[in-house]
């Protein structure tokens, strides 16, 4: 091979990993079930260094709320676009049973350092838990593969819902507003 080319195929190689880990908008579509093959069970926080924003979260403890489990770090810009949707996410359906927890799985080595991210959160003003996720299990229970990443759990402990990137706001909202609708009507019955 020509060594001329080798910085050319390093930088290419460089922008699809980039691309790949921090993606767009990849997905926006429900997660697809039958009668035969209902929603995957979310799987469990697991391996959570520390919890920030308030006492360790577990699914099982949150059944009967709707739960917004997001995959996010604090260098990528992709999150950073998708976090005012998830804050008033969280501002808007808190009171009617939303649950949002941030899974913060970091990418680069400084993003693993406990007070990079504490400072991170307070900057950006979230106050939903978040999870430090720095061992990547939570991450890997899900096998997720990207940034930023929501699955919407439903209040049996189903994801039935996923989004990876940014984008498709309004169907995610429409599918935390049915999941509250269905909550209510489920109760008044």
């Amino acid at each position: 091979m020509d060594k001329r080319k080798i910085p050319q195929l390093a930088t290419l190689l460089a922008a699809c990993i980039f691309a790949s880990a921090c993606a767009p908008g990849v997905s926006a579509d429900p997660v697809e079930t039958t009668h035969t093959m209902p929603a995957p069970v979310a799987p469990e926080f697991q391996g959570i260094g520390r919890w920030l924003n308030g006492p360790p979260q577990r699914l099982a403890d949150l059944r009967g709320k709707v739960v917004l489990v997001e995959f996010w770090t604090y260098s990528c810009i992709n999150c950073l676009h998708v976090l005012p949707h998830v804050q008033q996410w969280h501002a808007k359906y808190r009171d009617q049973g939303l649950v949002v927890v941030g899974v913060h799985t970091p990418e680069y080595e400084e993003e693993k350092n406990l007070g990079n991210l504490q400072a991170a959160v307070h900057r950006l003003g979230i106050t939903y838990p978040v999870a430090q996720d720095n061992d990547s299990r939570t991450w890997d229970a899900y096998g997720n593969q990207f940034w930023p990443a929501l699955y919407l759990v439903d209040q049996d402990g189903r994801i039935v819902h996923q989004h990876f990137g940014e984008g498709g706001y309004a169907a995610t909202e429409d599918a935390i507003r049915r999941l509250l609708a269905a909550g209510r009507a489920h109760r008044g019955a």
